[in-house]
């Protein structure tokens, strides 16, 4: 323990969290405190994963759209050490109990869906089975200051986190981090039992303001962008409206299954294949085969996929003002259309209120959004650096102390952490 006590050079640790890097010291030396109290003293390798932002393309990826996402500051670290047998142990802090995986057994189990072990035993069977990676048994522990249920993507930076313990300690070399994320959805698809798509293991795995194109979903484009509103006046926050939605995975089924209809009526296997035009002609008839609400979150993709491509111009051209105007439009879209805000029927409606007040308080001065799958979480917010006091305060009188607060985006994506550089 006493190496890491005597560190003073924090300059990794710069890198991923920017002027709170000794504070995070001391979070790897409670992780290695446990570790060690868990599984005793030796080597240990810390990783870091981190948590993402969804900046714009709502509902979009699983349709092969287009997104705009960012990883930032909170993440999830592990430190972990490598082990000669083929189980692997993992505790998560704040949960009870160990994960527990033989590796010598990787098929999947339906009474583990939703769980943990289901997501390491998926990650470990499609390194093995389907890439031919390997794979081999550690010890891990866990912790994450990705706030769950948030819509900050906790469980991708998880998921990307083991990929990423495994690819150190059993193949080595550079990690291929759109791999990662690859194989990380194919987990939470297939073994976790969640439909996902793949912006937020991206995000998670790649770090950096990052825009994603899924129409061809095999090898999506993706294109890293230098942009920190922090310059150009503006803060970028989320505020947890304390309605958690870990357990909506209908509504989130919902959504993804609606938009597959619509495609369907036109014989294709996704929005991004349907043409627009068509789609607009063809209302009156579709409208006799899938629902209204089919319908209004079809026009969402369409729409969204717009506002991300007049997003990533408007970053690059710096034009935070248009930028701030599809942020806007993407929230409303959201709101309208996608009616994604809170579950279906429900009188509790946090999220809807957070941005109403949101709306209210920026007007057109910043923008504010659904963050991520939405039906609870957290909204986003681009606020003025004059207005953050007026806004953080606001919104933690309606949602509680320390709802508000501000995100960084992390300039580096999943990694081994070495602390001795």
């Amino acid at each position: 323990m006493k190496w890491i006590r005597d560190i003073k050079n924090t300059q990794v640790l710069k890198k991923l969290y920017g002027e709170g890097a000794r504070t995070q010291l001391e979070r790897y030396e409670h992780a290695m405190e446990r570790f060690e109290a868990l599984f005793g003293e030796g080597d240990v390798t810390f990783f870091s994963t981190s948590g993402r932002s969804e900046i714009i393309g709502n509902h979009t990826d699983h349709n092969q759209g287009m997104v705009l996402a960012a990883g930032i500051h909170l993440d999830a670290v592990a430190c972990a050490r490598k082990t000669g047998d083929a189980v692997v142990e993992l505790v998560s802090e704040g949960y009870e109990g160990k994960n527990t995986v033989d590796l010598s057994d990787l098929m999947f189990r339906p009474r583990e869906r939703g769980t943990t072990v289901s997501l390491i035993r998926g990650i470990a069977y499609h390194m093995q089975e389907d890439l031919g990676m390997n794979i081999g048994g550690f010890k891990a522990y866990v912790t994450s200051d990705v706030l769950s249920g948030s819509g900050l993507s906790s469980s991708a930076a998880i998921e990307v986190l083991i990929y990423t313990i495994f690819h150190a300690f059993f193949n080595g070399g550079e990690i291929d981090r759109v791999q990662a994320a690859k194989t990380s959805q194919w987990a939470e698809n297939n073994y976790f039992g969640k439909p996902c798509g793949l912006m937020d293991q991206c995000a998670c795995a790649l770090g950096r303001l990052v825009y994603i194109d899924f129409e061809n979903r095999e090898e999506p484009k993706i294109e890293g962008l230098d942009f920190d509103p922090a310059k150009r006046g503006y803060e970028l926050m989320i505020t947890d409206v304390h309605a958690d939605h870990a357990d909506l995975t209908r509504e989130y089924a919902a959504i993804t299954d609606e938009m597959r209809a619509v495609a369907s009526f036109f014989g294709k296997d996704c929005l991004r294949q349907v043409n627009e035009p068509l789609f607009y002609d063809s209302l009156s008839h579709l409208r006799q085969h899938v629902s209204d609400r089919a319908i209004l979150r079809a026009m969402h993709f369409f729409e969204e996929n717009k506002r991300v491509d007049a997003a990533v111009r408007a970053i690059k051209e710096d034009k935070i003002s248009v930028f701030l105007q599809a942020v806007r439009e993407s929230g409303e879209s959201s709101w309208k259309l996608l009616q994604n805000t809170h579950e279906t029927g429900s009188t509790a409606q946090a999220m809807t209120l957070a941005l109403a007040l949101s709306s209210r308080l920026l007007g057109t001065t910043g923008a504010c959004r659904v963050h991520g799958g939405g039906f609870g979480g957290t909204v986003l917010a681009f606020v003025p650096k004059e207005k953050t006091e007026e806004y953080e305060t606001a919104m933690n009188r309606l949602f509680g102390e320390n709802a508000c607060r501000q995100l960084f985006v992390r300039p580096i994506g999943t990694t081994c952490v070495d602390l001795n550089e």
